[in-house]
């Protein structure tokens, strides 16, 4: 059994998804349950957990409803806004709904280096352990620093990192992401998909040899107690299918025990989330 932990659904437009470039075109399009249930009947996955894709509390109800009309889906990770005042009002309206397992904050693309460190913003992540909800970090490897900075003013509340901290992959550079994740991994609470990572190399010529290092550092920092898998489905079909991901994963973690590839492939995911 497999629980993907990071995938998207989207009814693709240019303005919500500028950040599909050409190079991505293959994903310009819809992406919607029934596509990923008959994706997953070719693999051992048997529960997704579907992650924001837009910054909207339209985007957490769309993704709710879907989660609530398909039994796949286990959960989902939505958006709120955090920094907002009326933060409290809305995580009181969202705890009635049981499928709201997290919520994320394109921390990436905000321009501000500082953004994570906002008062207002963390002000509305403090709230989120009151509701048993966790928050997913997506960030890229630079804004690592800050985000340890940020975590340690969460001592009680779960994180999971996204995509590894998407390290450059491309470039083969270990360093200082690998510095970095060995820092957050000693914070307790933080948890870390191995996701998204054909995303960071060459779409068209990346390699398992080239993945394997940054595979073995989160091994190392994490342990196979705070890993989980996930897809990063359909972001990750410009550069492998969904069926190859899963294997490579699979394959990544095979030297470690039966009991912990069952913790990265499902335990993990049930116990974090709430599955």
């Amino acid at each position: 059994m497999i629980i993907d932990t990071h995938h998207h659904f989207w009814k693709y437009n240019p303005v919500d998804f500028a950040w599909i470039n050409d190079d991505m075109a293959n994903i310009r399009r819809n992406f919607l349950p029934a596509d990923l249930q008959q994706t997953i009947t070719e693999t051992q996955v048997t529960g997704v957990v579907s992650v924001q894709a837009r910054q909207c509390l339209e985007e957490t109800g769309w993704l709710l409803k879907m989660a609530s009309e398909n039994g796949f889906i286990k959960g989902i990770v939505g958006w709120v806004p955090l920094a907002a005042g009326n933060i409290q009002t809305v995580l009181d309206q969202y705890s009635a709904f049981d499928l709201l397992k997290g919520v994320r904050h394109v921390v990436q693309a905000e321009t501000d280096p500082d953004f994570i460190l906002g008062k207002d913003f963390n002000h509305g992540v403090n709230l989120l352990a009151k509701y048993n909800l966790v928050y997913d970090i997506l960030i890229y490897e630079h804004q690592l620093p800050n985000t340890i900075r940020f975590v340690d003013q969460h001592p009680n509340q779960i994180f999971v990192l996204n995509h590894i901290a998407k390290p450059r992959i491309k470039e083969n550079k270990l360093n200082p992401w690998q510095k970095h994740i060995f820092e957050l991994s000693q914070r307790e609470n933080v948890y870390c998909k191995i996701s998204g990572m054909v995303t960071e190399a060459d779409f068209t010529a990346w390699t398992v040899e080239q993945l394997q290092p940054y595979v073995n550092v989160v091994l190392e920092s994490f342990g196979p107690q705070r890993l989980m898998f996930g897809s990063d489905w359909p972001v990750c079909l410009v550069a492998t299918t969904y069926k190859n991901w899963v294997e490579m994963v699979k394959s990544q973690i095979s030297a470690l025990s039966k009991t912990e590839q069952q913790l990265i492939l499902y335990q993990n995911a049930t116990k974090v989330y709430r599955l």
